[in-house]
């Protein structure tokens, strides 16, 4: 990169990696905090999913909170990919044991990974760019290049249905971070400016009409996400939470997706980036 280096004290640097370690896992719980998210799970009920509760997804979040750490501090001092990688693998494993083997966030640990990794980064050379931009500047091309698991859901919707996929959207800087999700977080602020729940809830719409989520592609095809998609269109045509009634509309949405078991986990994994992201760069 173009800069003039200036590495930050170790101490300092440890200072940070807890906080954007801390910070990382806070984002997770406000996005199981928000309700109503169409077919997720939330501290109201379940969604779509018989095998993970809000219980589970905050314990999750709380077992990852060091591994993130360790990714803003792997930042801080320079790492590649490999050493990345290597840290996700061992959260991941962490991941699994604290949930007895149920996969609550590893889409997480790879987007908010990154984005603590860049953080930490950022933060050690004294430079300010958008975290999604340095991702893709630093590890873009080891990220397209690394191993991919290629039976994990998303991996299997992405080569059926064409669709990017986590992989596409980290090493191109997060662009549905950016470009969709933190306009709308900024827009719905001034439409539920003392609502913070209500703004979350409009972000996570706003990715599920615009994102070609391969969770909702996993679980319903092509037609599954269409409906996901024209569903979450038509609550923010009508206003989204600026109207009198949004709360009974997103929760009939809501009950829609879980009839048709849909659960658009990678537009939650978004959210959290997002709210991460909106923290560290407002």
């Amino acid at each position: 990169m173009n800069v003039a280096l200036r590495w930050q004290p170790q101490p300092q640097r440890a200072l940070h990696g807890e906080r954007f370690g801390h910070l990382a896992s806070l984002c997770l719980k406000l996005e199981v905090n928000t309700y109503p998210k169409p077919g997720l799970v939330s501290h109201v009920d379940n969604g779509s999913h018989s095998d993970m509760d809000a219980e589970l997804l905050c314990r999750s979040a709380d077992t990852l909170e060091p591994f993130f750490r360790d990714l803003a501090l792997a930042g801080a001092e320079g790492a590649g990919m490999n050493r990345l990688r290597a840290i996700g693998v061992a959260a991941e494993r962490a991941m699994l044991a604290a949930t007895s083997g149920v996969n609550t966030h590893r889409g997480a640990i790879f987007g908010l990974g990154l984005l603590c990794a860049a953080a930490g980064f950022r933060g050690a050379v004294g430079i300010q760019r958008p975290l999604g931009s340095l991702v893709s500047q630093r590890w873009g091309e080891a990220i397209l290049s690394g191993p991919a698991s290629l039976r994990s859901h998303g991996a299997v919707a992405s080569r059926r249905y064409g669709a990017g996929g986590a992989r596409a959207e980290a090493a191109g800087g997060f662009p549905s971070v950016y470009d969709i999700a933190l306009p709308a977080l900024h827009a719905a602020r001034m439409l539920a400016p003392h609502d913070e729940e209500a703004v979350r809830v409009q972000t996570c719409m706003t990715l599920i009409a615009e994102v070609v989520d391969t969770n909702l592609l996993h679980r319903g095809g092509a037609d599954g996400l269409c409906f996901a998609q024209t569903s979450a269109s038509a609550f923010l045509a009508t206003g989204g939470v600026a109207s009198p009634e949004w709360r009974e509309r997103a929760t009939e949405i809501h009950h829609a997706f879980v009839a048709r078991n849909l659960s658009p986990g990678g537009s939650a994994d978004l959210l959290a980036m997002a709210l991460f992201v909106d923290r560290l760069e407002r």
